[in-house]
């Protein structure tokens, strides 16, 4: 039925339509109640609608039943929904051109049903939505750029409503609208109520449909420009209008802002500027309502600054929006309005509670607002963002990300500072205060957790100002809260207590605020981080205010010394007094509550606060702040369960105080870091220390550091500690070690006796009890300890216990060696693994040789270092001790180990001493200390420093003497050896004779640790060579040590350890010591030759001439040395054996040595030099007469040398420009160089001993080839010739005479051979030299001495017979073998032997008793030997006999002459006997000539002989003249013959007949 009514609807209307049609009242009235049934009953069609619509909209330009008009609308539309399109726009217009009208009940009813009907448009869109919401299907897209958007996507009722809103837009706009046709007049007010309430009522229709999305924007831009361009006079419709527009604009942000961000950036820019203070009070009213209802949403808030603040070129609304806030509530202060009245109050009105009011106020610089009268709104909205940060924080900042909190607090967090501390300052009511804090709180703990350092900062800040008193805070803090604008963290300056001269009065706002502080660090101390500084010096200065200190442990107790003006303290401070001191106390308690980040912040600010105390404590003597650094011990102990995290930065500080000069703050520094550690090494941790030993060393790590301390009084606390805990946890420290023997070892020479000896007596605990329980690893620094305090220059008598502790510890290496052994090579392995690991070589000293090696080379190393220690004491004690070490567990080294030993340990010990030595003071140092007297070979540093070269060098020969055959194994041996011998010659060539002469003893020790021959075959050897017995025992001697090589269990350690089958010598090693030795050779040459070289300087130049001990020692090696290089001792290294030995005898002796070294001038002893420069001559020619054939070309060199001796007998060798003296009478000081008096040696004896060798080295040699052809008899002739031509000019007397009895020798052996090689040629040179010889002694130009008695003359003339005697044994019956002028020079001697030497004086000639009557007989008769010779067998003999009759007769002839002249002027005064015999003997000689010539072939008798014969004749008739009766007998024997010659005889022989 109603579906068939409602199609035949439209005629059922009619009637009632046509009703309508006659403009009757009533007839009206009935058809409209009739068509409102039908519309009731749903039974009215579309079309019929249309027609009802139609009808009304006639009867309304009628102006008939007007109300009765909107009622039939109403239910027309509200009971259906099939009124659309231009059916619906019509009756809409209907309903707002009956608003229109003049009647206020019309118009008022109107507007009720235009508010529904808009409505239930919207209503039937969104359940036409609801119907459609399972089958939506994708609209299509909407295109198009105009105002008029495509609506054929939408359904009916979404068409409706979309034409409904835009024409409202338009029509607020002032424009014609698009659908609403017949529009005629539109308000904007009504039109902007409609909006609003649409907006407000349906966004979601906005929101779900594209079409609607366009729609706000318009509305937005249109309200937007209106409001701006709303004139500025104030017109009537101008604040309705605003107002509205502004609530419009509130519900479009709250629910399109997604849709409209430009534009809600343009509206909110100016709702901002409407906050300005020029703008009317009811538009900043309008204004900060509109803030209002945006602050209150959190979301909003945040789209505000994603959208706007967070973009890059937009504008900072939302920053704008909370600064305008601010500004405007500052303006209620800085400009009050006359409603705000200050007459009800003071500004004393609220300070101590004496006002007369009690409401809640604000009172600023004299304005007083009652809380009530303030803008609410201003208040709320200000307070409302605070609150809203925390809150939204804490609801979703899981949700979004913490970029967009950061922002919002950075754009808001200075207005917001502003507003609330000016509130804060203003308040005089405890619950605005409350509120006001609990905002500032919640916003710096949002900070805090958003990590914003600087606004965090600042509004703790102005806490910790309102918790002091005003003038008090205002000078502690302001330059953190200028500092806070700057983006940088706020530093809080504090200044010294008493600059604060103020008096100090709390008042119960301060104690709110203080309370208010406690409660953030205590709730929110987790987000403090560094506003910890601020919040600890706010609560520092408060115990200062309060008169609190700290006391043992940290606990704060009353007992203030007041400075300056009393604190007032009121009643409300005495009554919170005790809870604040309890939440005091519990803070630093509940730090252990803290997260690690947190309690490391909470160190940190304790530590700056202690660090601004120590500044204030400099140059003050008034007690220091000690909050900080008892807090800091506090804070430790209670967070010893995770000390690890804080350790650091808090034992980092607190050693910074130990230092401080201020005494009593390092005593508090020193007590907290020391109770620290014990407390942390006696904390019961997890896991234990035992089983943690990275916290056992970071805990004693602090301990270690104060070593750095300069202080005494820490240095004293520290060894104290470690005195306790070497008693308490000695046993448990392990990986501890080697910190604690740091501390020890951490001595210093300015630290004073009284420290070094606290701190030695830790060590000798040390190695007394502990070594066995300490890791293996630590003994290394053990050494190093021990070593330091032997190093310490203090107390002497520490220095050397501490070098017998090493003693000890060397022996504990010994004792434990395997054990040791077996822990070093398993950490060595992780050790090695972890360095593998990361990719980098292990770091060890002395690697790689193995671990315990490396602990002895420590120990070397160590010992080494005190070796060169200034002290001479201490020196010498190191060097005993680390020889005597090497000596005695050497053997424990593996070899490899010894090339340290020797390059890094040894040879780099005798550098450094050499180098001291040759640099030390030569001053003279008077005492030794106190009143210790030094011996004058002591009393220079040089001198001292003498004795330790002398003691190290010889120690290092002595190790290479021991462990010789060890050390060869090293591939450097010889490199070493060279070293060595280096070193040698470096000392042996000083300056100083005690380190010259103890180097050539070292020189002498390591040449006797070769030979792999046994000893005995040794001694057979040298016993061939004749060595003497002195020097055999210098060779055979064993050095200190060297049973070591035979004996103790070196073999079998060898074997044991490293595997060697034998201690022998390798093969081959007899090549490697060939190469040894004649280094050797090549040292001790050159040091022969430096200190044999004479000066070269004038007579004022400083000289240093090396002693006779020095340089006996060293020519003494020459033999021991010489067995190693015989085999290749060559001619050129024999002449350098000889400049050696040459420049060795040559050097003189200082006048005040020489009664110790020279034997008297009569003595013939030779001086120890001498007789080891022959003995090693001997040893030579020895080798050499039992070598090969080949080594004999050395004789002649040999000879060359004995003859160069032989000579020093009559010409001394001169030693440079020196001049010397035969006298001891001078003084010379050797060590000053001054230039002194020399004394030579007495050569006699040595030049005689070397001609004796010498004429028995030639007597067994004088066949050899090489003697005969480099004329050795030739040299040996022309050397004797120099003292047998001196003869009596010689200094000795025994010279001459040896020289000629060596000669006869010689010539004995030597003539033979020469006659043998007469052909050869070889000795025709030596003819010459031996006449020159023979008659340089014969006939001496020099004369005896005038106290010669007559027997010593008849003995020195014996021993010229004796050479005549050789002469005509040797020499003229083998003339044929002779070359003629050598022996027509002996007959010349002979003949002029054969005459007296007379004077020609005849004075003197009777002075002269000691004419050779013997000699001349023996001449005379020689001559007539051979002139009487009937014996020639060959025509050599017959030219001897020819010449010695021509040499006769001349002589003959010669005498008579001079007898006759002689006679004749004597007078009748006999002649001299001898004169008177000589003229007898050649008288008869003539007879006897006379005699022999008949006997004789005519034919060997010279023409020239008779012609002589002849010419005698007149002569000695002259003599018949004579007075003497034996002459004329003889006179008359010698004529008688003369009458066989009166005519010349007639040969027998003619033509060939007899």
């Amino acid at each position: 039925m109603p579906e068939s009514l409602k199609e035949n609807s439209s005629e059922v209307v009619q009637p009632f339509l046509m009703g309508c049609g006659t403009k009757e009242p009533k007839i009206t009235q009935l058809c409209l109640a009739a068509i409102q049934r039908l519309m009731s009953h749903e039974v009215v069609s579309e079309a019929a609608a249309g027609n009802i619509i139609n009808m009304l909209w006639q009867l309304m330009e009628n102006g008939l039943e007007e109300l009765k008009l909107l009622q039939t609308v109403l239910v027309l539309l509200t009971t259906n929904t099939i009124v659309h399109d231009e059916v619906l726009s019509k009756a809409i217009v209907l309903c707002f051109r009956l608003h229109f009208t003049k009647d206020n009940i019309t118009n008022n009813t109107a507007a009720a049903t235009v508010r529904q009907v808009v409505t239930v448009v919207f209503e039937r869109m969104v359940a036409e939505d609801e119907k459609f919401k399972g089958l939506t299907e994708e609209p299509p897209a909407v295109q198009g750029n105009s105002n008029r958007r495509s609506v054929s996507s939408l359904r009916p009722s979404a068409k409706d409503a979309y034409m409904l809103f835009q024409d409202l837009c338009q029509l607020v706009n002032a424009d014609a609208p698009y659908w609403l046709v017949g529009m005629t007049e539109m308000t904007r007010t009504f039109g902007l109520e409609l909006l609003e309430s649409v907006l407000n009522d349906f966004p979601e229709v906005f929101l779900q449909h594209q079409e609607f999305s366009f729609l706000p924007n318009i509305k937005f831009r249109q309200g937007s420009s209106s409001s701006a361009s709303s004139p500025a006079p104030v017109e009537k419709p101008y604040f309705p209008i605003c107002m509205r527009l502004l609530r419009v604009v509130s519900v479009l942000i709250k629910h399109f802002y997604s849709l409209l961000v430009t534009e809600c950036e343009i509206f909110l820019s100016l709702l901002v500027k409407f906050l300005d203070g020029e703008k009317p009070q009811w538009l900043r009213a309008v204004a900060v309502e509109s803030v209002h209802r945006l602050c209150v949403q959190p979301h909003l808030l945040q789209s505000f600054c994603q959208s706007y603040d967070m973009k890059q070129h937009s504008t900072k609304v939302f920053r704008d929006i909370v600064n305008a806030l601010g500004s405007f509530i500052q303006s209620l202060f800085i400009l009050p309005s006359a409603g705000n009245a200050s007459g009800q109050g003071g500004p004393g009105a609220a300070g101590a509670g004496a006002g007369l009011t009690t409401q809640a106020a604000f009172e600023y610089r004299g304005t007083w607002i009652p809380l009530m009268n303030v803008s609410v709104q201003g208040m709320t909205c200000v307070c409302g963002v605070a609150v809203f940060c925390s809150c939204v924080d804490a609801v979703c900042v899981f949700a979004v990300a913490n970029e967009v909190w950061e922002e919002m607090v950075n754009a808001c967090w200075c207005g917001l500072l502003a507003a609330l501390s000016l509130l804060l300052d203003a308040s005089t009511d405890e619950t605005a205060t409350e509120s006001i804090l609990k905002a500032e709180l919640s916003v710096a703990s949002l900070c805090g957790r958003l990590s914003l350092v600087t606004p965090r900062d600042a509004f703790i800040t102005a806490i910790c100002k309102a918790s002091l008193p005003p003038h008090y805070a205002l000078t502690v803090l302001s330059n953190a809260a200028n500092l806070s604008n700057k983006g940088t963290r706020a530093v809080l300056i504090t200044r010294p207590f008493s600059l604060y001269l103020c008096v100090r009065q709390l008042t119960a706002k301060n104690i709110q605020c203080m309370r208010t502080l406690l409660n953030l660090a205590h709730c929110h101390g987790a987000y403090l981080g560094t506003s910890w500084q601020l919040v600890l010096a706010t609560l520092q200065h408060l115990v200062w205010i309060l008169g609190l200190k700290p006391a043992v442990g940290g606990v704060l107790k009353p007992g203030r010394a007041v400075e300056g003006p009393s604190t007032v303290l009121t009643t409300a401070v005495m009554t919170d007094l005790p809870v604040i001191s309890n939440i005091l106390s519990r803070l630093f308690e509940s730090s252990q509550y803290l997260d690690d980040v947190s309690l490391h912040h909470l160190i940190n600010a304790l530590c700056s606060l202690s660090m601004e105390a120590m500044e204030m404590a400099y140059g003050n003597n008034k007690e220091p702040s000690l909050f900080a650094v008892a807090k800091l011990l506090e804070t430790g102990l209670v967070n010893m369960d995770r000390i690890e995290i804080l350790w650091r930065p808090l034992t980092a500080h607190l050693l910074e105080v130990c230092q401080h000069p201020n005494a009593r703050m390092r005593e508090w520094g020193a007590e907290a870091i020391t109770s620290l550690i014990k407390a942390g090494l006696s904390f019961k941790h997890e896991p234990p220390l035992s089983q943690n030993q990275r916290l056992q060393l970071l805990l004693l790590n602090p301990l270690k550091e104060l070593s750095n301390v300069l202080h005494t009084d820490i240095r004293q606390k520290q060894l104290e500690c470690v005195l306790q805990i070497l008693q308490n946890q000695g046993d448990s420290l392990g990986p501890g070690w080697p910190l604690v023997l740091g501390v020890i070892g951490a001595i210093r020479n300015d630290q004073g006796e009284s420290l070094i000896r606290t701190a030695f007596q830790c060590l000798q605990l040390v190695v007394t009890d502990f070594l066995p329980t300490m890791p293996c690893m630590c003994l290394q620094i053990v050494v190093d300890v021990a070593g330091s305090f032997g190093l310490q220059n203090q107390e002497l008598n520490i220095s050397l216990t501490s070098i017998g502790l090493l003693w000890n510890i060397s022996d504990y290496f010994f004792q434990r060696g395997e054990a040791i052994t077996e822990e070093l090579e398993r950490e060595e392995a992780v050790l090695l693994k972890q360095a593998q690991d990361k990719g980098e070589p292990l770091n060890r000293p002395f690697h790689p040789a193995p671990p315990f090696d490396c602990l002895w080379l420590c120990l070397y190393a160590k010992l080494g270092e005190l070796c060169v220690d200034p002290r001479p004491a201490v020196r010498k004690s190191a060097g005993q001790t680390m020889f005597s070490t090497i000596a005695a567990h050497g053997t424990l080294l593996q070899p490899p180990t010894w090339n340290i030993v020797v390059w890094k340990v040894l040879f780099h010990l005798l550098d450094c001493v050499r180098k001291s030595s040759t640099t030390a003071d030569k001053e003279k140092i008077e005492s030794g200390g106190g009143n210790i007297l030094i011996h004058h070979s002591r009393d220079t540093a040089e001198k001292q420093w003498a004795e330790t070269w002398v003691l190290t060098l010889a120690g290092v020969a002595r190790i290479f003497n021991t462990r010789r055959y060890l050390l060869q194994q090293l591939g450097d041996f010889f490199k070493a050896w060279e070293v060595l011998l280096d070193h040698i010659q470096s000392a042996a060539l000083s300056k100083n004779n005690e380190v010259s002469l103890a180097a050539l003893k070292s020189f002498q020790e390591i040449l006797q640790l070769v030979t792999p021959m046994k000893d005995t075959d040794k001694l057979d050897v040298l016993a061939a060579m004749d060595v003497p017995p002195v020097l055999m025992e210098s060779l055979q001697g064993s050095g200190p040590g060297r049973p070591l090589v035979r004996s103790d269990s070196l073999a079998e350690r060898l074997v044991q350890r490293y595997g060697a089958q034998s201690s022998l010598p390798p093969p081959g090693e007899e090549l490697d010591d060939s190469a040894l030795w004649w280094s050797a050779w090549n040292t001790w040459y050159r040091i022969g030759t430096e200190c044999t070289r004479p000066p070269s300087g004038g007579k004022d130049k400083l000289v240093f001439v090396p002693s006779q001990p020095f340089l006996t020692a060293l020519i003494q090696i020459f033999p021991a040395l010489y067995q190693h290089i015989a085999g290749g001792f060559s001619m050129e290294d024999l002449k350098k054996l000889g400049v050696i030995l040459h420049g060795a005898v040559s050097v003189p002796i200082s006048s005040d040595s020489s009664p110790f070294i020279l034997p008297s001038y009569m003595e013939a002893v030779l001086t120890s030099l001498q007789e080891a420069v022959l003995t090693a001559l001997d040893v030579l020619q020895k080798a050499i007469c039992v070598g090969l054939e080949n080594l004999q070309v050395m004789y002649p060199a040999i000879f060359e040398q004995l003859l160069l001796f032989v000579e020093f007998s009559c010409k001394p060798p001169q030693y440079g420009k020196m001049e010397t003296k035969h006298v001891a009478n001078a003084k010379y000081n050797q060590v000053s160089l001054c230039p002194a008096e020399w004394v030579a040696l007495n050569y006699v004896p040595f030049a005689e001993r070397s001609l004796e060798v010498l004429v028995d080295l030639y007597h067994k040699t004088a066949c050899h080839k090489a003697v005969i052809n480099e004329k050795v008899l030739q040299n040996i002739i022309k050397t004797l010739k120099i003292p047998l031509g001196l003869k009596y000019a010689c200094p000795a007397e025994s010279t001459w005479k040896l020289a000629v009895s060596s000669l006869l020798k010689v010539l004995s052996i030597g003539l033979p051979v020469a006659r043998q090689q007469a052909s050869s040629g070889k000795f025709d040179t030596m003819w010459p030299e031996l006449a020159n010889a023979f008659e340089d002694f014969l006939f001496t130009k020099s004369t005896p001495p005038d106290n010669r008695s007559i027997q010593e003359f008849q003995r020195n003339e014996a021993i010229d017979v004796e050479v005549v005697q050789l002469i005509s044994t040797e020499i003229l019956p083998f003339a044929n073998f002779i070359p003629k002028e050598f022996v027509g020079r002996i007959m010349s001697m002979l003949n002029k032997g054969s005459i007296h030497s007379q004077s020609s004086s005849f004075t003197e000639a009777e002075m002269d008793i000691r004419m050779r009557e013997e000699f001349s007989k023996v001449c005379f008769e020689t001559l007539l030997q051979f002139s009487f010779s009937n014996k020639v067998s060959t025509p050599q003999e017959g030219y001897i006999s020819r010449m010695a009759l021509s040499v006769l007769l001349q002589r003959a002839q010669d005498v008579l002459r001079r007898y006759v002249n002689d006679e004749r002027l004597s007078g009748r005064c006999p002649l001299p006997r001898q004169q008177v015999t000589e003229i007898i003997f050649v008288l008869k000689a003539i007879s006897t000539l006379m005699d022999s010539l008949k006997k004789t072939q005519p034919e060997n008798v010279d023409g020239n002989v008779w012609v002589q014969v002849i010419a005698l004749y007149p002569t000695l008739v002259e003599c018949i003249t004579c007075s003497s009766p034996e002459v004329s007998s003889a006179l008359k024997d010698a004529l008688g013959p003369f009458k066989d010659f009166m005519q010349p005889p007639v040969s027998k022989v003619q033509n060939g007949e007899s």
